[in-house]
């Protein structure tokens, strides 16, 4: 059994020795079938398509402005889901219930305010009212 599975291990490992060439044969053909294919045009839009890339990181970079990024807002939205859960709720409990630090929600809870979405009285938060 074991001759058997050294012999075929053999056999493949020169079928592969064999067939290498073939692949970089195929890399080859196909990078100058690829360059033929769009000769003029394709230089064209790259070129075209490098300035677009490098206008909307100019523009990007301009209208984020100084800095921290802003976040995804999921702490925002599950903030807002537990002030609806539990009106009343401090920016402690919060915190608690959201196994964060209180720190991280003092970014998050006076931005829902200022948007509208929640209010607060006295030390909890509530749900707006309508």
């Amino acid at each position: 059994m074991a001759d058997l599975l050294s012999k075929i291990r053999s056999d493949l490992e020169k079928r592969l020795h064999e067939l290498e060439p073939l692949i970089e044969e195929h890399a080859h053909v196909r990078k100058a079938l690829d360059a033929l294919s769009g000769a003029g045009s394709r230089s064209e839009q790259a070129a075209k398509s490098a300035i677009k890339r490098t206008r909307a990181a100019a523009t990007s970079t301009a209208a984020k402005g100084r800095g921290r990024p802003s976040g995804s807002g999921a702490r925002a939205q599950q903030a807002l889901k537990l002030v609806h859960r539990h009106p009343g709720i401090t920016l402690q409990d919060l915190a608690k219930r959201m196994k964060i630090k209180p720190n991280y929600l003092y970014r998050v809870l006076p931005q829902l305010e200022k948007d509208g979405k929640v209010a607060k009285k006295e030390k909890g938060y509530h749900p707006p009212e309508s």
